[in-house]
């Protein structure tokens, strides 16, 4: 399957969540992408959008290698056989934990209404516009999770199905439009997937809240 865009794949989303029974109490969104998808997800649901955002952890001398992601409020998901392997130190872990969730932090502010508030017993649903690996959408998750909400829902238009299975360990639903049978970069499955600048993801959030 191929989506249009975000707003498309943001609808063929809302209604594959209609269809599994999943009733939102909030919508989040990891920006800046997830947000045109999760818009027409919260506007389906008549339900507030919020924003989590997560930042990955590099490994040492190769910051593009994810050793792990850590959330705005400091919760942290790590990749444990790759740490193991490189042998990465304890200190340097909480090091980078420390300097990105400042970094996660810092970003969140850049968006007004981020905050929903208590997700204490809610349904919670996380959207991205697709997810490769998922170390930072771990991240997130597991913010959630940290705050109680009752049942938290991963929600992506396209994911490969290995990264399907290992979340499915860690979110209470995930839920995916389509599961491609050779996954590609995200991008590679949206005719148009241009970069959604920091004023645009602002706005959806603002318009979803009004």
């Amino acid at each position: 399957m191929t989506f249009v865009d975000r707003h498309d794949a943001g609808v063929k989303l809302a209604a594959k969540l209609q269809t599994e029974g999943i009733e939102p109490d909030y919508v989040f969104a990891i920006p800046r992408g997830g947000l045109p998808v999760a818009k027409p997800v919260a506007d389906a649901f008549s339900v507030p959008l919020g924003v989590v955002i997560g930042t990955k952890i590099g490994a040492p001398h190769n910051p593009e290698l994810a050793i792990g992601a850590v959330a705005a409020d400091g919760s942290m998901w790590l990749n444990e056989p790759v740490i193991a392997q490189l042998d990465v130190d304890a200190a340097y872990i909480e090091q980078e934990r420390t300097k990105e969730a400042e970094a996660a932090a810092a970003k969140v502010e850049q968006y007004p209404q981020a905050e929903i508030g208590s997700v204490d017993g809610a349904v919670a649903v996380l959207v991205d516009d697709g997810i490769a690996t998922g170390a930072t959408a771990r991240a997130c998750l597991q913010q959630l999770i940290t705050a109680n909400a009752g049942t938290v829902v991963l929600a992506v238009p396209v994911a490969p199905e290995e990264t399907v299975t290992e979340l499915k360990s860690i979110a209470d639903r995930v839920v995916v439009v389509d599961i491609p049978r050779w996954f590609g970069a995200v991008g590679s499955h949206y005719r148009n997937f241009t970069q959604v600048s920091d004023e645009e993801a602002i706005s959806y959030l603002r318009d979803a809240n009004e």
